[in-house]
């Protein structure tokens, strides 16, 4: 008892949105969507690029700490040099000397040794530890404009990743929408099927009260019979793919949908300004900036051609203890470099005349992008007015075919027109209907897709 008690209170909690409006589902769309979720964190990394390429301008200083222990003549003397306690006794002073006094007392063995035996003290010293601590600084002074335009390309594919995401944003968006308006058709078309479903029972009834009293074969209440098993697998199928929309919107939404607020009307052709879309389309936006990033890369190539100046300085102390003395021993360097390439086998000039080449090919592509985005909105809006005069044709001839199943229905009855007739004209009705809903739907599909290309809501 406990546990179904447990069951029914966790039903709201896997029940999924009832009555959802198509605002609250773009809303949601923008907080939930994976894909969405997805492109904006590829464009934070985007943007942490432009600010890394824009520290390169500031430099770097770095602390290193060093620890060593050496008993090789080099570095203890190299060690002693850095603490500052080198002395004449690391030369082999004291020997020196000794050696003196002794030929001085008519040593010969001495006099040799003072000038041809190496000091045992400069050869063999005793191992000595050392520590080093320093501070080091490199800042680049001048690159010929290198660090500026890298810094300006990061920045321009940092905003290039914000179109990206407003594509598909604009994408998620024309799908949403295109699904409230599929879910909203296929019920209007399940409510519409179901009308005629009730008006084949009432058919079948009046055709089995027909054949009790002779005046119908029993071919007749089969055919009705199979007309309406086709109108039931019709209708089962119409139920299907609701189910099928609902699982789209819910995996747009990336949260369960179990019900929407139903779309009524049809969607409204949105207005044209061609200045507008050469401004507002994504696709022409990123040609423009892609030509712009072109032109940076266009400057870095130029930039091999000039000098680079990069300044550097260093302050720090040793000694044989950690940080012992430290102000006492300590030291900069501080200087200024230049370099420039002479000569490289005429790499850098190939590269110019390559990115220079490029720059020519992106020129064209702009002028791709605004005239086919051009063409491509001429098309959406002529195939729309062609639905849209469908349309009224369709609801015209379904308005017609109602009547005229009503009318074959009345004839029936008196004996005028076979079964076969009457249900040739209901499925006349129901080839209408299919007609009008497919073509609506078409529509509302043509101008969602315009909407995403005019991008309605602007520049990100």
């Amino acid at each position: 008892m406990k546990r179904y008690l447990i069951f029914l209170f966790a039903i709201p909690l896997f029940a999924g949105i009832e009555h959802l409006s198509l605002q609250q589902a773009l809303d949601m769309l923008q907080k939930n969507n994976l894909e969405l979720k997805i492109s904006q964190f590829e464009s934070q990394m985007k943007m942490y690029e432009a600010k890394a390429a824009k520290g390169h301008n500031y430099g770097t200083l770095d602390a290193t700490v060093s620890a060593m222990r050496s008993n090789d003549a080099g570095n203890v003397f190299g060690f002693k040099l850095q603490s500052r306690e080198a002395d004449f006794g690391d030369f082999g002073a004291d020997e020196f000397m000794n050696n003196f006094g002794n030929c001085q007392d008519g040593d010969m063995q001495a006099c040799e040794d003072m000038y041809n035996k190496p000091p045992s003290s400069l050869n063999y010293p005793e191992a000595r530890n050392h520590y080093q601590t320093k501070l080091s600084y490199m800042l680049p002074l001048y690159t010929g404009g290198k660090l500026t335009e890298y810094g300006r390309i990061t920045q321009s594919l940092y905003r290039m990743s914000q179109y990206d995401t407003q594509k598909l944003l604009n994408e998620k968006i024309f799908q949403t929408k295109k699904a409230f308006y599929d879910i909203s058709l296929v019920e209007n078309y399940i409510y519409n099927l179901s009308k005629i479903m009730q008006n084949i029972d009432k058919l079948e009834s009046v055709v089995r009260s027909m054949y009790k009293e002779g005046y119908a074969q029993n071919i007749d209440v089969l055919e009705v019979e199979a007309r309406k098993a086709e109108a039931q697998s019709m209708l089962n199928q119409a139920k299907l793919n609701k189910d099928l929309a609902y699982q789209f919107l819910s995996f747009l939404l990336n949260t369960e949908v179990s019900s929407i607020t139903k779309i009524d009307e049809m969607a409204r052709m949105p207005q044209i300004n061609t200045a507008e879309i050469e401004s507002n389309n994504i696709d022409i936006q990123k040609a423009l900036l892609g030509l712009q990033i072109t032109q940076m890369a266009l400057n870095v190539e130029k930039s091999n051609f000039l000098p680079t100046v990069g300044a550097f300085a260093e302050y720090g102390s040793a000694d044989n203890r950690l940080w012992n003395e430290f102000l006492d021993k300590d030291a900069y360097t501080f200087g200024v470099q230049f370099k420039w390439n002479l000569f490289n086998g005429g790499v850098d000039a190939a590269n110019l005349e390559k990115a220079k080449v490029n720059y020519l090919k992106v020129q064209d592509q702009v002028a791709l992008a605004k005239s086919g985005i051009a063409l491509q909105v001429k098309k959406l809006q002529t195939e729309i007015l062609s639905k849209s005069s469908d349309i009224k044709n369709y609801k015209k001839q379904l308005s017609f075919a109602k009547k005229v199943y009503e009318n074959y229905h009345a004839r029936y009855k008196e004996g005028l027109v076979s079964i076969s007739d009457l249900l040739m004209k209901q499925s006349k009705e129901l080839e209408m209907l299919l007609k009008l809903l497919t073509v609506e739907n078409e529509r509302n599909t043509k101008i969602f897709e315009l909407n995403s290309i005019l991008n309605a809501g602007g520049n990100v």
